[in-house]
This record gives C-alpha cells, structure tokens and sequence, in this order.
C-alpha cells in the first residue's frame, strides 16, 4: 500500500510508493482551486520530492468531480474589490510558480492525470508536467480571456512549448474549452482513456517510466527542454556530457550486458 506523507485534510495530499509519488489536489468542495494554502503546500510537497533520490516519477491528481479550477476567484475577486491584488496575487502566484519551477527542473518525470474540469491555471498545471493523461470526459477550459486577463500557473510554458505559438493564441483566445480527443490531437495529451480506467492506466504508467533509471530520465528531461533554446554545439556537448554520466552508472553496464548477451 501506498505510504500517506500527509493529513487528510491537508489542500494537497503526497503519497508515495516505492519510486512513485503521488500530489493529490484535495480541495474538492472548491473543484481545486489554488488559493493560498494549496500554492504553499504544493511547493513543500515539490521540495520534498526533489530531495528524495529514491522517487523517480511525480503524478498529479484531483480529488472529486474536478482535476482543478484554476485560480480560487472567491479570494483573487475579494482582492480586487478591496485594492489588494498586487499582494494578495502576488504571494500566490510566488508560491505557485515556484512549485512550477521545480516540477519542470526536478530530475524526474511528471505526469498528471486529468478527470472533469481543467481550467485555468488548472489548465495549466496540467501541461505544464512533462506528461499528461486524460479521461475521455475531461473538459480543458482556458478561461483567462473571458475575464480580462492573460494566462499564468506555468499554462504558457507547457503549452507554447508544445504546440505552438499560433495554436496557442487560439486556445488563449479564441478556444471557450476543448476536448480531451482535441487536446490528444494537438499533442497535449499522452493517451485518452475511459474515465472509469483513467485510474489503473494512470498507475500503470507511471509504473513503466519508474522503470527507467534516474540517470536517464534525469538526463532525458534536461536535455529535451534546453533543446528549442540552445546552440546546436552547445546541445551537441550537452548530450555528450550526459550519455557518459548515464553510461558509468550500474544501470547502464546491467543494461547492456542483458543486450548484448541475448542470442548467445
């Protein structure tokens, strides 16, 4: 059985087994918004995973009928009405995008696992992970338009980075929300499964990227992200610096001697 790191009524939940640890946004009553407290505990929870060598793979998930509604607009519109927003928004967002920060440079893979309604900032956190996965149901709302403001929760990192530029300012603009098929099909999600099998298949995966060794999704991660933004000889190094650290690993001599022995 997974081994609880948290309270139940923590805003988010950390669970972890073997390699495998789980962040829960547990504040169904509210769909999961961010609001402060959930920001300050996702960035602990990030901390802790970073510093455990033994985890190699983060899912995200939510817990009842949503995966995230984005920013808690009950607190962020009370700031606006009393002329706080610039503080009230601000020590948000420092705490939120700092738990982005880790997410994306932690040597490990993320994968969140999306049911009902992702909007938002919600929307963002679910491409802003390395991977994603949705149920067949789950309903991807950008949001931020329609009430006069521009993205963040890390929605531009992930997304732009995967489709786009012009296909990003369709969905910041002009998309109401989008299917999961839709977002399968611009390469924003991984697989779509059946909301009834979205739980099982999420643990299975998770379970084939915890077999591949630190060294080389550590290296995988890092590499693929500086890609779009680095000198080719600068990449070119990059790779080889990291191929040789991954080849004087354990994992590396077990793996090839299997290879190389097979038909023998």
């Amino acid at each position: 059985m997974p081994a609880p790191v948290s309270q139940p009524d923590d805003p988010a939940l950390l669970r972890i087994d073997g390699p495998i640890a789980t962040i829960t946004l547990n504040r169904p009553a509210a769909f999961n918004s961010i609001n402060l407290a959930i920001a300050q505990r996702l960035e602990q929870l990030a901390s802790q995973i970073e510093g455990d060598a033994s985890i190699r793979v983060v899912v995200l998930e939510g817990e009842g009928r949503a995966f995230s509604a984005g920013g808690d607009l009950q607190t962020i519109g009370a700031a606006a009405e009393a002329g706080t927003v610039t503080p009230v928004v601000g020590e948000l967002l420092k705490h939120y995008h700092a738990f982005i920060e880790i997410l994306r440079r932690m040597p490990k893979i993320s994968l969140s696992s999306v049911h009902g309604s992702a909007a938002g900032a919600g929307m963002g956190l679910a491409f802003v992970t390395d991977l994603c996965i949705a149920a067949d149901d789950a309903k991807f709302t950008p949001a931020y338009a329609k009430i006069g403001v521009s993205p963040d929760g890390g929605s531009t990192v992930g997304i732009v980075g995967t489709v786009g530029s012009r296909r990003a300012l369709q969905i910041f603009l002009s998309e109401d929300n989008f299917t999961a098929q839709q977002a399968h099909d611009w390469g924003l999600v991984a697989k779509v499964f059946p909301a009834a099998e979205l739980k099982a298949a999420t643990r299975k995966l998770a379970e084939r990227l915890a077999q591949n060794p630190p060294a080389a999704i550590a290296g995988t991660k890092s590499l693929v992200y500086q890609a779009a933004t680095t000198p080719v000889k600068q990449q070119l190094d990059a790779e080889e610096h990291k191929i040789i650290m991954a080849m004087n690993t354990e994992a590396f001599r077990t793996a090839v001697k299997k290879f190389t022995s097979k038909g023998k």
